[in-house]
């Protein structure tokens, strides 16, 4: 138990640490807030802290006195609470918010999405994040490995992350063939699948370098739908667009055996040229690119997406040799 202060008997009266009592009659610890601020103060220095939170503090260990005991309990000054932006939550990574919606580009002659025939979207087994292989198969396609990390912004929310959207990815392979379509390979159906969209509006894939056939910058297709069921008919794609590859890293990958045809191809086309970049040059298309060929890379891009408008993809490009 604590010891009761013992006050000192002065010819004036009694006193306690110099300072007379209030209430001769009483206890120093009975002798009211005012005299207890006063102690506190000249034992801590307490009136060398500045703030509210610290006056806070001071009032609450006051007013615990009671009894022989004291109790100081300091009260939390407020915290100062962010506002949210569209780049940056407590929870979500920052993003650099691109300046405009992702591009309204057409799917090609072979999207696979029940658009024009073949439609893998009702294939179990296509929600996955490994496409190098077709499904249920386990012969991983050639080529030189690709993370695809695409982040979906809702712009109608004020670029908040589109958490929920289901994308559906799709590309060529290294020889520049399509599944599903090309021949030879009509009833594979490797490098295509869905994810859905985590609550920072990304989505990943596990993917291949695509190759550069004729006619065509290198690109990954894709469409964003409101959820994994809406992916059941294609009308109801929310964004189609596709994914451009840097220049700078395909000199490297196009040089392994497995893209052959791919380097002619390539000094053929530009972004500037290109029937779908062409536009902008891939402004808002093109991903950044990290990694090398011996480890992989991966390539990042955030896009956009409006919902108040709707997808008005051009004309389907010229085919991929067959």
């Amino acid at each position: 138990m604590a010891r009761i202060p013992e006050p000192r008997h002065t010819p004036d009266g009694p006193t306690y640490e110099g300072r007379p009592l209030d209430r001769v009659d009483d206890e120093v610890v009975d002798q009211g807030l005012s005299f207890d601020l006063g102690t506190l103060v000249g034992r801590r220095g307490i009136l060398g802290l500045v703030g509210l939170g610290a006056g806070a503090a001071v009032l609450s260990a006051c007013s615990a006195v009671s009894g022989s005991t004291a109790t100081a309990t300091a009260t939390p000054s407020p915290s100062a609470t962010a506002t949210p932006t569209p780049t940056a939550s407590a929870t979500t990574p920052a993003v650099t918010v691109p300046s405009g919606e992702i591009p309204d580009e057409t799917a090609g002659p072979y999207p696979g999405d029940g658009s024009n025939g073949p439609d893998v979207l009702e294939t179990s087994g296509i929600v996955r994040s490994d496409i190098r292989t077709s499904i249920g198969s386990d012969t991983v396609v050639a080529g030189v490995p690709l993370e695809v990390i695409l982040t979906i912004l809702d712009m109608a929310s004020g670029d908040v992350p589109f958490a929920g959207v289901a994308v559906y990815a799709w590309q060529c392979d290294a020889a520049g063939r399509y599944s599903m379509y090309s021949s030879g390979v009509e009833s594979e159906t490797f490098l295509r699948g869905v994810q859905t969209a985590d609550a920072n509006g990304q989505v990943t894939f596990s993917s291949i370098v695509p190759a550069c056939y004729t006619g065509r910058w290198p690109h990954i297709h894709f469409e964003v739908y409101p959820d994994v069921a809406a992916t059941s008919d294609s009308t109801q794609a929310i964004a189609v667009s596709q994914i451009a590859i840097p220049a700078e890293v395909l000199g490297d990958v196009y040089a392994r055996e497995e893209y052959a045809g791919s380097p002619e191809n390539l000094s053929q086309v530009s972004l500037d040229t290109d029937n779908v970049f062409g536009e902008d040059g891939g402004a808002l298309q093109l991903a950044t690119m990290t990694g090398s060929v011996d480890a992989g890379f991966a390539a990042a891009l955030v896009a956009r997406v409006d919902t108040s408008t709707e997808p008005a993809g051009g004309d389907a490009p010229g085919a991929p040799p067959a």
